[in-house]
């Protein structure tokens, strides 16, 4: 026994040692998963920083016209990085005339019911698709795959919109997009991936199928809900082709629309606004993108660290 222990150190300390891999050659592992090269991370900030001021460029040169005078406008040749006589005449011009006051309500609401009404219906549908045992689930899921392929077109749904009764009202901001099949879809692959143990123990305790989703589905399901309620509120904050379609009473435009008629087409808010206007056209211009931009990046923040967990639903299985 002795001899076999001294003979096996012997080896073990004979043998050769593993040799290291050469400089710039792989050990195996894959390449995402090698350390960096100088070049490389060199690289990588380079195109971070490029990539940050082709963002910010234009945002800043949007706001900094914003508060722009109209010799800071003239001198910069329309576009103000930082205005030398900073002035709030803009905002001013805009709440007071009262049509961006307006469409910016109206928005708000279209955004905060639509997204709301949207998630409820998404959810209770989601839900009731991860069932295995409700009946015609397959058949309802190939349906709403089938719209993400195929659309019916621009007059049958005006003309189904007209028929309901829904042209010229808020309701035609809400009920054609009611339902996104690619949300529907995302939502049901994360019900489907929670444990089966978790249903089986609920239904054991005696719950039924809304208390099983409120108390246990809904709680687990954070992440994909606040990625799934980002993607409907920036829709229905954007909702500007279908104001263009079903609204024709001007009262009821909601801020993209405003955005179309006084920065694209370069119309004057003289008529709106009580007593003249002092403020630039562009500076104008310029302070209505940023009201329309800043509700967004306000919101974003708050949903970034569910983003990633909520994007990667269904892409991990296992």
């Amino acid at each position: 026994m002795l001899t076999a222990e001294k003979t096996r150190a012997t080896t073990e300390s004979t043998a050769p040692a593993p040799r290291p891999a050469p400089a710039g050659k792989s050990d195996g592992r894959p390449p995402w998963m090698e350390r960096p090269t100088r070049i490389g991370q060199t690289a990588k900030a380079v195109a971070i920083v490029v990539v940050v001021l082709a963002v910010a460029y234009p945002l800043v040169g949007v706001i900094g016209t914003s508060f722009a005078s109209q010799t800071d406008i003239i001198k910069s040749s329309g576009l103000v990085l930082w205005p030398d006589h900073p002035t709030v005449d803009a905002y001013r011009t805009i709440f007071t005339g009262g049509v961006v006051t307006r469409a910016l309500i109206v928005s708000v609401g279209i955004t905060v019911i639509g997204t709301l009404a949207s998630l409820l219906v998404t959810v209770g549908m989601a839900y009731g698709l991860s069932r295995r045992e409700v009946t015609g689930s397959r058949f309802i899921l190939m349906t709403a795959l089938f719209t993400m392929l195929f659309n019916a077109g621009i007059i049958p749904n005006f003309l189904l919109v007209k028929g309901l009764g829904l042209y010229d009202t808020y309701a035609a901001l809400v009920m054609p997009t009611l339902v996104s099949a690619f949300n529907l879809v995302v939502l049901r692959s994360f019900f489907m991936n929670l444990p089966e143990e978790l249903y089986d123990a609920a239904k054991v305790d005696g719950a039924g199928d809304f208390r099983v989703l409120v108390r246990i589905v809904l709680p687990l399901s954070k992440a994909v809900l606040a990625v799934i309620s980002l993607f409907y509120a920036v829709t229905y904050w954007n909702a500007f082709f279908n104001s263009l379609l079903y609204l024709n009473d001007s009262d009821k435009w909601p801020l993209p629309m405003v955005l179309r008629t006084y920065v694209l087409q370069g119309q004057s808010l003289n008529a709106a606004s009580a007593g003249e206007v002092l403020a630039p056209q562009q500076a104008v211009q310029m302070a209505v993108l940023v009201i329309a931009v800043v509700p967004i990046l306000c919101v974003y923040p708050f949903l970034q660290r569910y983003f990633t967990k909520g994007v990667l639903t269904g892409a991990v299985k296992g």
